[in-house]
């Protein structure tokens, strides 16, 4: 439930932006990644060899082999799989372990968590009642649930709208760590659930503008559908989609037996089991044999057995993003209702991912050439979904030709005018809008080309292919071209220049040179600050030793710049080593959430005392270069709490 820092359908620790390409992104970082952004000013990390992937197997019997090969080297447990054709299932499989303490061996009947793949089932519902006549998706969320309370100070002129729940153009923050770790029981109902914690529910920009990933909004859909029906939302969807698809064993609910284990990335140690507050947004229990004629339903195009559960035309809605700048501008790619578009191999697939503390989930398919994929691992380990995930489409699409690649046509005539500097306008997380510096990006147009530079990468090429749209090249010539469009110039309006990157999920606001330069700059020189106090203090601890270099009046303007940074290294290594257990060691009062809390200002008051120290300090009794050196560090470190108070990352509470 909770998007590769953050995967888009995940729902747990994949606090995670988990993204596909540039994505959803928020970027294309796990929350470690994020973390070791910050890191970096006390470590740097060696960059590791990518292997070269197998050859695609050229039968279900090669495929199973490489699928065994990768649980076996990754230390991963087990894995459901479903390959499906529109005329029914390929291969049904569970391969390894359930439980791996038991011996218990993963079984098609065996049920794993599919997090955010289970938001479909809201969208899914809300479309029935449309077509029903009983709503629409344009009406004002606040027509038909004002009881659930949320903030909209354009809620006037711009209402937040059904769709946006489902497009996730709410401009809401997504759940906050307390709401990810709350244990709600299965007699929580949905009103009560929503009701727990409300304050992240604001729209931070206009709805039907921006995406960014938000799991409340499903939930808050979900009771819309409550509302209207009279039904536990949970009852509306077993009759209406779990019987008449045939996912006969799927449950929003913890079954009595047949669930697998989930596994720290250790493969042997297992996480309890995680009643989701928003059940709605990522709570489904399912087996490979119930996710494989779901999968043959959106193939079909709604159709399972001769009957038409959907509508062809809701398939079609749901696949089909609406609301963004983009989409309003005729662009096809992005996030539709709980559906996103994701290129692979220069195949384009529709479908949605999920995770959940210790499963990793991915449901796609490819209704243009009748084939689609569900896979699920009962593992925190994301190279292990990499590679499976590559493995199956491998196979699938061995014997396919690639749809042809867009015409490259000319460059706009305006796209002079989209040169500058550009900053993300859609973070899924205000926990880490400040981290948001590290992926300002330079855009420049050149040689009927747009190249895209920030720290993380230099000159991503993109080429026009309609318009405004751009699709990026491959930045090695062992990859495949993605046939997506992944740049979207936007149009001008009151707000400012934007730019729409990855697959139609992240925004970007152009800002002004010197606040560009303002901000990187000021980034490098606190890293420059972080690391050279770290350098400096081993030589002066040392000459400390000897009676004869010792200097008391120098002292403090060391020490305190010292402690500041010292007491930043905890806060990093607080979050470094609760990323396996995020939401319960950050989620709740504990010693990892408290270290984040009395560290962060701890490192505040050491900035103050540290400027506090030096401009008492005597000049007579200090040397030159030591205060000149102090005085850098001090404003330096100083300027970062200043920084990071402006974010409320000062005394911060993850737990509320």
């Amino acid at each position: 439930m909770l998007t590769r820092v953050l995967r888009r359908g995940a729902v747990g620790t994949e606090f995670v932006v988990w993204t596909r390409g540039a994505e959803n992104r928020f970027m294309k970082m796990k929350i470690t990644v994020v973390l070791l952004l910050l890191a970096a000013s006390v470590c740097a990390a060696d960059e590791k060899k990518k292997e070269e992937p197998p050859k695609p197997a050229q039968s279900i019997a090669e495929l199973q082999t490489q699928l065994e090969k990768i649980l076996k080297d990754t230390k991963t447990p087990g894995v459901s799989v479903a390959i499906v054709r529109r005329d029914g299932p390929e291969w049904i499989a569970g391969l390894g372990k359930s439980d791996v303490a038991g011996d218990k061996p993963v079984t098609p009947e065996t049920l794993f968590r599919i997090g955010s793949t289970s938001k479909a089932f809201a969208s899914l519902s809300i479309l029935k009642l449309v077509n029903e006549g009983k709503l629409s998706l344009t009406d004002p969320v606040r027509k038909w649930i004002p009881e659930v309370w949320f903030e909209n100070q354009w809620e006037a002129t711009d209402p937040v709208l059904v769709v946006d729940l489902l497009e996730h153009t709410t401009g809401w923050d997504d759940m906050d760590l307390r709401e990810y770790a709350k244990q709600a029981p299965d007699s929580m109902g949905l009103r009560e659930a929503l009701d727990y914690d409300h304050h992240t529910r604001i729209s931070r920009w206009r709805p039907g503008t921006r995406m960014a990933y938000c799991n409340s909004g499903p939930a808050v859909a979900a009771h819309i559908v409550e509302k209207i029906t009279g039904q536990r939302f949970e009852d509306y969807v077993q009759q209406n989609f779990f019987d008449p698809i045939g996912m006969k064993t799927a449950t929003y609910f913890e079954p009595k037996s047949g669930l697998t284990n989930l596994y720290h990335k250790d493969g042997k140690t297992p996480y309890p089991y995680w009643h989701i507050l928003y059940r709605p947004a990522g709570s489904i229990n399912a087996s490979a044999k119930d996710m494989a004629p779901y999968v043959q339903f959106y193939l079909n195009r709604g159709m399972v057995n001769g009957v038409q559960v959907m509508p062809s035309a809701s398939i079609d809605r749901m696949e089909s993003p609406t609301r963004t700048w983009a989409a309003q501008q005729g662009v096809k790619p992005g996030y539709g209702l709980s559906n996103y578009w994701s290129a692979e191999g220069g195949f384009i697939y529709h479908g949605h991912d999920g995770g959940v503390d210790g499963g990793l989930t991915d449901l796609a398919y490819m209704p243009e050439y009748g084939v689609g994929l569900f896979f699920s691992i009962n593992s925190a380990n994301g190279d292990a979904f990499e590679k499976i995930g590559k493995a199956i489409r491998g196979y699938i699409t061995h014997d396919v030709k690639k749809p042809e690649l867009p015409v490259v046509a000319n460059l706009p005539a305006n796209a002079a005018a989209y040169e500058g500097w550009y900053q993300l306008d859609s973070p899924r997380n205000a926990m880490f809008e400040f981290l948001d510096v590290a992926g300002i990006t330079k855009l420049r147009a050149q040689d009927g080309k747009v190249f895209l530079s920030s720290i993380g990468e230099r000159n991503g090429v993109f080429v026009p292919i309609e318009g405004t749209q751009f699709r990026e090249l491959p930045k090695k010539a062992s990859d495949v071209a993605s046939p997506m469009v992944e740049l979207v110039l936007l149009k001008a309006n009151q707000e400012g220049e934007f730019i729409q990157t990855g697959s139609g999920t992240t925004t970007m606001k152009k800002i002004p040179a010197w606040e560009a330069m303002a901000k990187l700059g000021g980034m490098a020189w606190f890293v420059l600050a972080v690391v050279g106090t770290l350098v400096y203090a081993p030589f002066w601890m040392l000459g400390g030793l000897s009676k004869k270099r010792r200097r008391p009046a120098e002292r403090a303007i060391r020490v305190w710049p010292l402690l500041a940074v010292l007491s930043l290294a905890v806060t990093i290594g607080a979050f470094l080593v609760s990323v396996d257990d995020l939401v319960a060691r950050l989620g709740n009062v504990t010693g990892y959430s408290l270290a984040v809390m009395l560290s962060t200002v701890i490192f505040a008051v050491a900035c103050v005392a540290g400027l506090s120290s030096l401009l008492r300090a005597s000049k007579s009794e200090v040397r030159r270069g030591v205060r000149i050196f102090s005085t850098v560090v001090v404003f330096d470190l100083l300027l970062g709490a200043v920084y990071l108070g402006y974010w409320g990352v000062i005394g911060i509470r993850t737990w509320r």
